[in-house]
């Protein structure tokens, strides 16, 4: 069954409840829950009501909605009910601390925003703060009776996409760390979201009888972008609410044979034990990204599991998720033909994505093979950031380049190497850390005189935080003290795993922090450094 070319990102779904109305759309498994199931049919008219819905709140063209809670189908219902009436879903990371979810609802202008019931003590907490929201939904794991969000949808009258939007609409507002230490709206728009679909399918397909795992958080590109992969072919997504062992187990066992995680998870299956590694064996395929791959742990991945295709995906929130991406074929290949160096690649340009190198001092295009700055240019490419015209001017030319920050080159068969980062970002497990806006919070401590944070390598988690600090004169703190006092602040993931005192930052000529001094030593002869 052929469908037609989508145009916006709720297409596929009005197909597919039409011409597949009875079959399995979704599964839900909340931990500890019972799992819920939707057909075709019975997801398209959620979406239709939670549609309308939003327009009787007032919700229209221009607009935001927000959502704060795991992985719950209730987001993915916002973003395209939201989308059907040119308006955008703005997706919290729910593993923010109470200030970082009080920054993201107000900066996105949120008029209702849908919590999940273990993160409302949280809002309860900054409540007369959200100052646009005039609506607060509850919605639960398990929609029981009670649950508010369910409520709103059977109280609802069905509603269509309005005649008014636009493919270049926003849709989602996904929140990305910027170089002011507070973390920016990236606008992606629905023409950007359909571009990435078919592009980074490219290559590969689900089959009759595949089941698709979600279960990268929502709030991240690689988890509202991969979900849209199941519903343009029209196959079943089977959603964890957590990456947990147990959750992504179950969700194997409920017949899931294609999955996107981090790095990290691999790593996790194989320390386990000979029966989750069997498990995981029925993996039709395992894209993996958001994190450096130590190539010890593919190397043996791809041991333990002969049959599975694996697919590395490299790419940013700003163009919609993946950008390159290193094929099946392109892994078996590294290690047959004799070029080994290839699995720390992060593969060639996905269709309607042009690369090119250029020496970020000069502007000029490099040569092949010449290390330098990479920029890309792609229909995937987001709007801008929201409210941040100056920062949107500095990442796109007017030519319509994307200055990705991060350095590297394409080889003469046009592998892309991600070798370095001109920006300071560290990404551990997955998870953006901007260094700045954990220097800001631990520099106010009464202690500290100087601190740079750098990302380390972590076997686990592809890199983890480090602080290195300077004390004023005549003062202490002890590692475990600047630790917690960080997490009183921050999400725990962008808090400090460890942190080295020492007597004074190295400093070039003009006084700048050296943080590829600091990083050195721990990255001197590791086959890879940034993913």
């Amino acid at each position: 069954m052929t469908a037609p070319t989508p145009t916006f990102v709720d297409d596929r779904l009005a197909y597919w409840a039409e011409h597949l109305p009875d079959g399995l759309a979704f599964t839900y498994a909340p931990a500890g829950g019972e799992q819920r199931r939707w057909t075709w049919r019975e997801w398209e008219d959620r979406v239709r009501r939670c549609a309308g819905g939003l327009q009787a709140l007032g919700i229209g063209r221009g607009d935001v909605v927000a959502f704060l809670d795991k992985n719950h189908p209730a987001c993915v219902e916002l973003s395209m009910a939201a989308a059907s009436l040119g308006a955008a879903n703005a997706i919290v990371n729910w593993r923010s601390a109470g200030d970082e979810v009080d920054y993201a609802v107000n900066d996105s202008g949120a008029k209702v925003l849908v919590v999940g019931t273990e993160l409302m003590p949280t809002i309860e907490k900054i409540r007369d703060n959200l100052t646009t929201v005039e609506r607060i939904i509850e919605v639960s794991p398990d929609g029981a009776e009670g649950d508010e969000y369910e409520a709103f949808l059977q109280a609802a009258e069905r509603v269509g996409r309005q005649h008014d939007v636009s493919p270049d609409d926003v849709c989602l507002v996904m929140y990305s760390s910027g170089t002011t230490g507070r973390p920016k709206g990236v606008m992606l728009t629905q023409a950007n979201m359909v571009a990435h679909t078919r592009n980074a399918h490219d290559g590969w397909a689900f089959e009759p009888g595949d089941q698709c795992m979600v279960s990268m958080p929502l709030f991240h590109v690689g988890g509202s972008s991969y979900v849209l992969f199941p519903i343009n072919d029209g196959v079943p997504s089977y959603m964890t609410r957590d990456p947990d062992g147990a959750s992504l187990a179950g969700a194997i066992l409920g017949g899931a044979n294609r999955t996107f995680l981090v790095p990290a998870v691999l790593a996790q299956v194989l320390q386990a034990g000979p029966d989750a590694v069997k498990l995981f064996g029925a993996l039709k395929t395992f894209t993996y990204g958001a994190a450096p791959m130590p190539p010890p742990l593919l190397r043996a991945a791809m041991e333990a599991w002969p049959d599975t295709d694996f697919i590395q995906v490299y790419g940013l929130t700003e163009v919609a998720g993946v950008a390159t991406q290193l094929s099946p074929d392109d892994h078996r290949d590294a290690v047959a033909s004799g070029h080994p160096e290839r699995l720390v690649s992060a593969g060639r340009p996905i269709p309607e994505v042009t690369v090119k190198i250029v020496d970020p001092a000069t502007l000029e295009e490099l040569p092949t093979g010449e290390h330098g700055e990479i920029w890309m240019r792609t229909p995937q490419l987001f709007r801008g950031y929201l409210g941040k015209p100056e920062e949107t001017a500095a990442v796109i030319t007017e030519d319509g380049w994307f200055r990705t920050g991060d350095m590297g080159k394409v080889d003469a068969d046009g592998f892309v190497f991600v070798q370095d980062r001109l920006k300071d970002m560290i990404i551990t497990g997955g998870e953006n850390v901007y260094s700045p806006e954990v220097e800001r919070v631990l520099a106010e401590h009464p202690s500290v005189m100087e601190v740079a944070i750098i990302g380390v390598p972590d076997d686990s988690w592809g890199e983890s935080v480090k602080a290195v600090v300077s004390l004023k004169p005549d003062t202490t703190a002890t590692e475990e003290e600047l630790i917690a006092f960080c997490q009183e602040s921050l999400a725990r993931f962008k808090c400090p795993r460890s942190v080295d005192i020492i007597e004074l930052l190295p400093r070039n000529p003009t006084g700048k922090i050296l943080k590829r001094e600091l990083r050195r030593p721990y990255w001197d002869g590791r086959e890879r450094n940034v993913n």
